[in-house]
């Protein structure tokens, strides 16, 4: 029960915290619009926008629209009937509201060539309007209206976000499936699938976060209240994302700026993926080079691609490398302290792969891990072992430890499988035995042929080694197997002993020790006269 609900409990975190309130919040980041350094100031009705006003020798078009903005809100507050005209003073059309002031139209205030006398008159009928609408936006049936509303449309939102998740999920499977393919026997390039997947969360969370900003803006701006927050924090969050927020050299940087240049490094690497999987499925496969220099040729390419491309996207958006100097000798005292690992291990694949003492397809074995090479990556090796568990090596290791390539140049390696046989078997019927057991076994080569060694007389046996020859190194532990499995079964044929150790025990009596009674003594002479008694008639039996 516990359980269930705690299961529950973490379903409704990952619901509206992780899917819905975090996608808000980055939706909030990211809305944005050109901010342009003008000398005017926005005049607003509960979040709306009415006109805007210029600077006068007194005020700055800031301090006269916040001026208006708080004459406004009182007299919409104060929910009596509204009443707007025009008076002449000092030459000047004034705007007057409920016989109280409210602002004098200047030259700096005129758009579209109109005259003072014209602009007052537009401006009179938009307030009239704003002003008359913000009272009955203030009624309570209007209120409970907008209420309903808004939850109908926080409700359809809802399901446009699950409907989003299954539609990117099904474009991103139809984008896999036309990709160019890798070969069968590699491995996809995990780097432009991270990439790839980034790409399309990062895209599903734009639209997710364009579907919020739709639907809360809407909401927001149907109760008058909610209108002017929105209003404010809109303001806001556009002076903050649009402005600068570090400089290198003569070029500023925006927060959207960044977001726009992270989109085009993960489309990069995604086109570096693709022409790596193409050059290395439809072209290298076809000019017979070899497995290994094929994998080299490929991640060559994809790196060379990467970094060519990312110089290419930095020049184009304005960044100066040459302003990077600093920066780039921070990091080569960080790569010497903290990242030196991670150095020392690309460094390590770099000269993997151009020196190749290892190549993709090859059986290793370094330490005591043994396995197939897989694919040779900027910082680790794959090895896939013989029991199919895949191991990440790191490339130094390649490097600094002994390495045994069993697949080095030539394939064809031997197998010394040793035997023993009791004393006393004939040696050429072990010999013969043991030819046969190697004859049409599945993985020994014909040629060379299988030769057999007498390597010596051991303490219970006579020692032999069989050797044979394999271009399947991988396969090594299961032919030993077989073949011993098929000596087994020729020794019992030819009566031929396999020999286990035998030890000899001979008890010495002679003067027993002091201090033992008479019938003690005579028990141990008995038994050890009758000892030898049993062990001279097992030599004669033998």
């Amino acid at each position: 029960m516990i359980r269930k609900r705690y299961r529950q409990l973490s379903n409704f975190i990952d619901l509206w915290i992780i899917k819905i309130i975090i996608p808000f919040l980055l939706t909030l980041l990211l809305i944005i619009a050109p901010v342009l350094a003008t000398e005017t100031a926005s005049v607003s009705i509960d979040g709306r926008t009415v006109f805007e006003v210029g600077k006068t020798e007194q005020f700055s078009a800031q301090e006269r629209a916040e001026l208006i903005n708080l004459r406004l809100r009182q007299i919409v507050l104060s929910q009596k009937p509204v009443e707007v005209e025009i008076e002449e003073l000092n030459k000047s059309p004034t705007i007057i509201i409920n016989q109280q002031y409210l602002l004098t139209v200047t030259q700096a205030d005129v758009v579209n060539n109109n005259t003072l006398q014209e602009q007052a008159e537009q401006w009179v009928t938009e307030l009239d309007d704003v002003l008359n609408q913000a009272r009955r936006e203030r009624s309570a049936e209007f209120i409970q209206k907008s209420l309903l509303l808004g939850i109908v449309l926080l409700f359809i939102a809802f399901i446009f976000h699950q409907v989003l998740g299954w539609l990117w999920k099904r474009c991103r499977q139809e984008v896999v499936k036309r990709l160019p393919p890798s070969p069968e026997e590699v491995e996809i390039d995990s780097s432009s699938s991270t990439a790839l997947n980034l790409l399309f969360n990062f895209t599903l969370l734009g639209a997710r976060i364009w579907l919020w900003v739709s639907a809360i803006l809407y909401i927001t701006n149907l109760l008058p209240i909610s209108r002017i927050w929105s209003y404010r924090l809109a303001n806001q969050l556009v002076q903050t994302l649009t402005s600068p927020i570090f400089t290198l050299g003569a070029s500023q940087y925006s927060i959207i700026y960044l977001f726009f240049l992270l989109g085009l490094m993960l489309g990069l690497m995604i086109v570096a993926g693709a022409v790596t999987n193409i050059l290395r499925s439809r072209i290298l496969q076809f000019t017979g080079i070899d497995r290994g220099a094929q994998e080299a040729i490929a991640v060559i390419t994809k790196y060379t691609i990467i970094i060519v491309g990312s110089i290419v996207l930095l020049q184009v958006g304005g960044l100066d490398l040459s302003s990077l100097t600093i920066l780039a000798s921070a990091l080569g005292v960080g790569i010497g302290f903290g990242f030196q690992d991670i150095a020392k291990n690309f460094g390590s694949g770099v000269i993997l792969l151009f020196e190749r003492p290892i190549q993709v397809g090859d059986f290793v074995q370094v330490g005591d891990t043994e396995g197939t090479v897989e694919r040779i990556g900027g910082r680790s090796t794959l090895l896939r072992t013989l029991d199919e568990i895949s191991i990440i090596v790191p490339n130094s290791r390649f490097l600094e430890d002994k390495v045994v390539n069993w697949s080095y140049q030539n394939p064809v390696s031997r197998l010394r499988i040793p035997v023993g046989v009791a004393y006393g078997s004939d040696i050429n019927l072990v010999k013969k035995a043991l030819l046969e057991a190697v004859e049409s076994q599945a993985g020994v080569l014909a040629n060379p042929v299988p030769n057999i060694l007498f390597i010596g007389f051991g303490d219970s046996s006579l020692n032999f080694v069989l050797m044979v020859w394999t271009s399947t190194p991988s396969r090594q532990y299961l032919i030993k197997s077989n073949v011993y499995f098929r000596i087994e079964e020729l020794f019992r044929k030819y009566q031929i002993k396999i020999p286990f150790p035998q030890r000899d025990l001979h008890v010495r009596y002679g003067n027993l020790p002091s201090g033992l009674s008479p019938d003690s003594e005579e028990s141990i002479r008995e038994l050890s006269q009758q000892n030898n008694s049993k062990y001279g008639e097992n030599l004669d039996k033998q």
